[in-house]
């Protein structure tokens, strides 16, 4: 039986396990990149490990998130993270330079490598063949270090891709029907392969938009072959030597088939608040629904492709005066381009604000809608109160759908303005180079200081496993609770370093209270229990959704299904995720109710599948399935992630000068 892309490249950087769909393995990490809300953390953790020098072939820093420099903190972290680069070996990307995601498949990323990074968009990597995945810091800082990263080897669903796309339709409505057939829920545990013969009708900027925002589905990444598509971008890039071929063998074997005619598909948005919440444009047209705000740009559709349709869609036109227009460059690569080919001056004459090369307004970071305002954007997320304003409805969209709509001021299905109105933009056969604001490490790390600011701490201390946990049920919350929903980004971003600062904000967008009891509770020696409903934890990879809650006292989650990546942060730092066997027992716990679980620290420990639970307010007894692989089992006795691994390295480091 031949191999998937998925297990070519998997079986290649094998370190444990045995390669079959459910168990667990450790891969070699080529390359990781961090940006700087998830990367402050990482490598403060990174330090903790006592390691002097990073381990892998290559390592990004990139500032794409908190550039906004409002007070000190931001500009006292971006110290901080060049000071670690130039003394540990890490490449640093400064602000300005751009989306760490775009910049990265620009100048960085290699087919057939794998690539680890904390922040959940990281298989944009993909669109050019590489496994990249997203993650906790915790596991990238462990990745630096040499360490494997573990995951549960996956199953692969793929999707064959037929015919071509029509005029008006771009990559945003492929992914977003894969988002209509798929979820955004039930797919952990999964890659998305791409194949057949329309796979060569998408060049890598639109393979991108798909892979990048396949992490919405939920999936560990999604990937496209590497082939002569691939090879003619590189080329363009001065990369073609890193390049290499790499396809699915004719008779692979896939848990799962879909085929999407590209022809078929029309015009699409995601609405409120949820990517996979699809519908057509010819639909959401009938509604008359009048736009405030039109944003294009963000790690899914910010490149070179994507503001040339834009840019020629409004060429010789005027924003609608109701209307404020967006635009932010994916890099400063693709800036400079617009900048010297006449595009730039396009969207200026045409009314546009330009923003820098930073993630912005898709994190909340500025451009917050108005009160009740309805905000077409080219991101990949729409959660509620993720843009900064939690009356905003948020609608997703292609670049080219969104230029349409900045000039009607209402959300109209683009495709009346007829086939020969859409713009055929070209890729170059030259991108212009300019690595002036990426920096190497140190050629004498020993003479670096490492800067930390006031609003820099350390890593929060071990905590391990209670033998029995005892608490009550700080709060219970409904299904698709985002990783924003739990650590709100925007302006409290800025905090990320100070975690006794930052978790005063956890669940604010859900319950402002939460914080304050859950401390109240902590100090009187009582744990906190988080109830949740399915697909909890969804989004963005931040382990502050894990960390602050740590530190406010949770020792457990329950709920139906926990996503990925977050299942992994909450053992990370110590807290055990439990899932509900029987969802009556979701049905039954109300917030406030005294939980007890007798024996966990035991049942964690000795790899028992089930722990019983006493719900002491109802007097009941239920039954919870203990959701957490062999290895994450033995770092939650430990307390979590960094103490085992630290503890594990003080011994071979032992072991070795002992020989």
């Amino acid at each position: 039986m031949g191999l998937s892309i998925t297990y070519k490249i998997l079986k290649h950087h094998l370190v444990s396990g045995k390669l079959e769909p459910g168990n667990e393995i450790g891969i070699k990490i080529d390359q990781t990149l961090t940006q700087d809300a998830t990367g402050t953390m990482a490598y403060l953790e990174f330090i903790a490990l006592g390691i002097p020098h990073v381990k892998t072939e290559l390592s990004v820093s990139y500032v794409d998130h908190n550039t906004l420099q409002v007070g000190y903190e931001n500009a006292d972290d971006h110290k901080f993270l060049m000071s670690v680069a130039k003394k540990y070996g890490i490449y640093y990307s400064k602000p300005g330079n751009g989306i760490c995601h775009q910049v990265h498949l620009e100048r960085f990323g290699i087919p057939g490598k794998t690539l680890l990074g904390s922040d959940s968009h990281t298989p944009t990597g993909g669109g050019i063949g590489m496994m990249a995945i997203g993650a906790g810091g915790m596991d990238v800082a462990l990745a630096m270090a040499g360490e494997p990263f573990f995951l549960v080897a996956p199953k692969v669903i793929r999707i064959n891709l037929h015919g071509k796309l029509k005029p008006w339709v771009t990559a945003k409505d492929v992914i977003l029907k894969v988002l209509e057939i798929l979820t955004s829920k039930g797919n952990v545990g999964y890659v998305v392969e791409y194949s057949g013969e329309g796979v060569k009708t998408l060049d890598v900027p639109s393979r991108a938009t798909i892979t990048n925002m396949g992490a919405e589905l939920g999936v560990t990444t999604s990937i496209f072959p590497s082939d002569e598509t691939t090879y003619h971008f590189m080329r363009a890039q001065m990369r073609e030597r890193d390049w290499v071929p790499l396809e699915a063998d004719p008779d692979a074997e896939y848990d799962r088939v879909i085929d999407i005619d590209l022809g078929e598909l029309v015009p699409m948005m995601a609405k409120p608040h949820n990517p996979d919440n699809v519908a057509t444009i010819e639909e959401l047209e009938k509604e008359k629904i009048k736009v405030d705000q039109v944003a294009i740009g963000s790690c899914t559709n910010s490149s070179y492709k994507d503001l040339m349709t834009a840019a020629t869609i409004l060429e010789g036109k005027v924003v609608h005066p109701d209307v404020s227009l967006i635009v932010a460059p994916g890099s400063k690569q693709v800036f400079r381009m617009i900048a010297e080919n006449g595009a730039l001056a396009k969207f200026i004459a045409a009314g546009a604000r330009i923003m820098e090369s930073a993630c912005g307004f898709c994190i909340g970071n500025g451009q917050a809608p108005p009160n009740n305002g309805i905000s077409v954007r080219t991101n990949n997320r729409n959660f509620l109160g993720r843009s900064g304003t939690k009356t905003a409805k948020i609608y997703l969209s292609s670049p080219a759908v969104a230029a349409v709509t900045a000039l009607e001021g209402y959300i109209v299905d683009p495709r009346k303005y007829g086939d020969e109105a859409f713009p055929q933009v070209e890729m170059p056969d030259e991108f212009i180079i300019d690595d002036t604001m990426i920096f190497p490490p140190s050629p004498e790390p020993e003479k670096v200081e490492i800067y930390k600011g006031p609003n820099i701490g350390d890593p929060p201390a071990p905590n391990p496993v209670p033998e029995t946990l005892k608490g009550v049920v700080t709060i219970k919350v409904g299904d698709k609770i985002t990783t924003d929903h739990i650590m709100p980004a925007g302006e409290r971003l800025k905090y990320r370093s100070n975690i006794p600062k930052y978790s005063e904000f956890v669940f604010e967008v859900v319950d402002p209270t939460f914080s304050n009891r859950s401390a109240e509770n902590r100090d009187r020696g009582i744990h906190n229990i988080i109830v949740g409903g399915w697909s909890y934890g969804q989004g963005s990879s931040r382990e502050h959704a894990a960390i602050c809650p740590a530190y406010l006292g949770i020792k457990a989650v329950l709920a139906k299904t926990i996503e990925r990546i977050h299942q992994a942060n909450l053992c990370n730092f110590g807290i055990v995720p439990l899932l509900f066997i029987n969802e009556a027992d979701y049905d039954m716990i109300d917030q406030n109710d005294e939980i007890e679980i007798p024996g966990l620290a035991k049942a964690v420990g000795e790899g028992a599948e089930t722990v019983k639970a006493i719900d002491k307010t109802k007097n009941k007894e239920f039954e919870l399935k203990i959701y957490a692989t062999p290895l994450q089992r033995e770092e939650l006795v430990h307390g979590g992630k960094l103490p085992y691994t630290k503890q594990k390295i003080e011994k071979e480091l032992q072991k070795e000068k002992g020989n």
